[in-house]
């Protein structure tokens, strides 16, 4: 498969190809590899050792890995080598320092009886992992999987695999065993839809679109009910009221909330909701925001905001806008590609007012450099309006009000609420969708609970 990079159009390089065949040997593979106890069975600290061993390999490759992916899937390198390498190489380390902590439980019984719970490693975990972040998201995944003592098979997305390719690379150099990390590349209906339907995948996880994400479900009942576990994107709202803290911190987050990495962030700030009062002055200055952005080549330095993953993302983009056009809506800036003469793929950051709750643009994720606006009233409109839609990822509230951060942090329906800012929560705290937004979290050690069997022993003495 040609790999064609959004900076330039350009083709980058070639990757396999994968079929269903090979899906299925790097399946096996995992299986034999799990069954055999090469790893499954090795002592927690060894498998510590070596996973720290990983950790500190992706670190001393940061910008090797950090170049690769930003070549792949156009993030601006500023940001890449942070929430890519860096982010990977923090998230190994937690669940490496994870593995001899885990411990299993003693019931409270009768005289007589001892009640034993195991956590046992479920066997083979299927991961599909995105193009956005593929080295955050797929460390999300590896990390507590492997640390559990199961073996995983790795499927990246089509436009940004090259990162994931080397990453599994340094797991082997690291000194992981042989068949219990794989990774095959190729086309989601095909190598996707076979991990899907494996009857030797026992827990699979994906992040991408909810309509994957169905599929992935029916995969899961044609076959043998394996647990899936989906993260599936959001239209996050970002409520501003009238007595926010600091209204043009509140602007600058806002605009970097929705416009770093071109608006392809899941948690993004896609949505902003503001008070009345406030409405006309905190939309200029998160414009003038947008305004000072520069959009360019993701590998130089002097540019914020890099390129679109791919032409067909581009054009899903704009046609978004043109649609919220037709219902509407006032783009106060933006709403084109523009650096056509690169070759690559680009668009300038969009802002889009009048935009209402029954509007395509307030309810679809457009995975794009699109903020839409939509003023409110009170609490209780602000609260109905972040509700609006099938999704429930993240959300954000900028208020001085402690009751009403409290308040509007229980009645949003997200399983991210920031308050007074936007993004930033680490691998300490659980990741995870409410709604249409998925099932299941990443991160944190609530993570691990997908990748576990709790077994019990119950022993008459």
């Amino acid at each position: 498969m040609d790999v064609i990079s959004p900076i330039d159009g350009s083709i980058l390089t070639t990757m396999a190809k994968g079929t269903a065949e090979d899906m299925d040997a790097a399946i096996a593979a995992s299986r034999a590899a799990f069954e055999d106890g090469r790893w499954s069975a090795m002592a927690p600290a060894q498998r510590k050792r070596i996973m720290h061993k990983w950790a500190d390999l992706i670190e001393a490759n940061a910008l090797e890995l950090a170049v690769l992916g930003v070549r792949d899937n156009g993030t601006e390198i500023g940001m890449a080598i942070n929430a890519e390498p860096r982010s990977a190489a923090a998230t190994i380390r937690y669940y490496a320092e994870a593995i001899d902590k885990i411990y299993g439980e003693i019931a409270p019984t009768p005289d007589g009886i001892l009640g034993l719970v195991h956590k046992e490693p479920v066997g083979v975990v299927g991961a599909i992992i995105p193009w956005n972040f593929p080295l955050m998201i797929g460390a999300w995944k590896l990390g507590p999987a492997l640390a559990t003592g199961n073996s995983v098979v790795v499927k990246p997305a089509e436009t940004a695999s090259l990162s994931l390719l080397r990453l599994v690379e340094l797991a082997h150099e690291a000194g992981l065993p042989d068949g219990v990390l794989n990774i095959v590349t190729g086309e989601g209906t095909v190598v996707g839809e076979a991990m899907g339907l494996s009857m030797d995948v026992d827990v699979l996880v994906f992040t991408g679109s909810g309509g994957v994400g169905r599929r992935l479900m029916e995969y899961s009942a044609r076959s043998n009910m394996k647990r899936v576990y989906l993260e599936l994107g959001g239209k996050s709202p970002n409520v501003v009221f009238a007595d926010a803290p600091n209204l043009d911190q509140a602007a600058l987050v806002t605009a970097m909330g929705i416009f770093r990495n071109s608006g392809q962030v899941c948690v993004a700030g896609a949505r902003l909701l503001v008070e009345d009062g406030i409405h006309d002055d905190f939309v200029a200055a998160v414009i003038k925001q947008a305004k000072s952005l520069k959009v360019g080549d993701p590998l130089d330095l002097g540019n914020q905001i890099g390129a679109v993953n791919s032409a067909r993302q581009l054009d899903q983009n704009l046609s978004l806008v043109e649609t919220a056009l037709s219902e509407g809506g006032e783009v106060l800036i933006g709403g084109s590609k523009i650096l056509a003469e690169t070759g690559g793929f680009y668009m300038s950051p969009t802002v889009v007012s009048n935009v209402k709750a029954s509007d395509a643009l307030f309810q679809k994720e457009v995975f794009g450099p699109v903020l839409t606006v939509t003023a409110f009233k009170d609490e209780a409109e602000a609260t109905r309006l972040a509700n609006a839609t099938d999704y429930g990822l993240a959300a954000g509230v900028w208020t001085s009000n402690l009751s009403r951060a409290h308040k509007m942090t229980r009645a949003i329906r997200a399983g991210v609420v920031h308050v007074n800012t936007y993004g930033g929560p680490d691998v300490t705290v659980p990741m995870g969708g409410m709604k249409q937004s998925g099932n299941g979290v990443d991160k944190s050690m609530h993570a691990l609970e997908k990748y576990v069997e709790l077994k019990t022993a119950w022993m008459a003495l």
